[in-house]
């Protein structure tokens, strides 16, 4: 019987958190629904930090994911706006560890090339290579959602589990699976 587990994906902030969730069945993955958390007419930051932590838990108790991906803050040049981002991920992290999941984080780099190929592209991109893998109908206005959606399809395609890919334990294995192109 296959294997089914749930991802719960989270681009975290305090302006708007996208969020997205995958379902997994053996080695094949199926959209559930994406969303995303506007915290934009909130002044305090302390009631974004609260609704935060309140919508990742609702999601939790909602879907009962099994693993969640969350999209790491990157370094900016503005502090401030880091240490928001960062408060932001560390709410929705402590939502899923108060609820005993696992949590996987993801340089956004990372995401972008697990979906596109590449750790340059735009959010239009992602958001339209996700459309295609994940047969979606249509795109959310703000690309935050698909966004959250981007870092569970990361974490799917690093659990080793992608349709037509291999895995490989060192340059021994890589060597071996593919000897026509190695030059001798």
């Amino acid at each position: 019987m296959a294997v089914e587990k749930i991802i719960l994906g989270i681009d975290p902030g305090t302006t708007i958190m996208g969020f997205g969730l995958i379902k997994v069945v053996g080695k094949k993955m199926e959209f559930i629904q994406m969303n995303e958390l506007i915290l934009k007419k909130y002044d305090d930051h302390y009631l974004k930090l609260k609704l935060i932590f309140e919508r990742t838990i609702e999601l939790i108790d909602t879907y009962h994911p099994d693993e969640i991906a969350i999209e790491a803050p990157f370094f900016g040049k503005n502090v401030q706006s880091m240490l928001k981002l960062g408060r932001a991920q560390g709410v929705a992290m402590a939502a899923g560890l108060s609820r005993e999941i696992p949590i996987t984080e993801y340089l956004p780099k990372k995401i972008k090339m697990a979906i596109t190929g590449s750790g340059s592209a735009s959010k239009e991109q992602v958001a339209l290579m996700l459309k295609s893998t994940l047969n979606l109908k249509i795109l959310p206005k703000n690309l935050d959602a698909t966004d959250g959606l981007a870092a569970a399809v990361c974490h799917f395609y690093n659990s080793g589990k992608v349709i037509g890919g291999k895995n490989y334990t060192g340059w021994a294995s890589f060597v071996k699976q593919n000897e026509k192109r190695v030059k001798k």
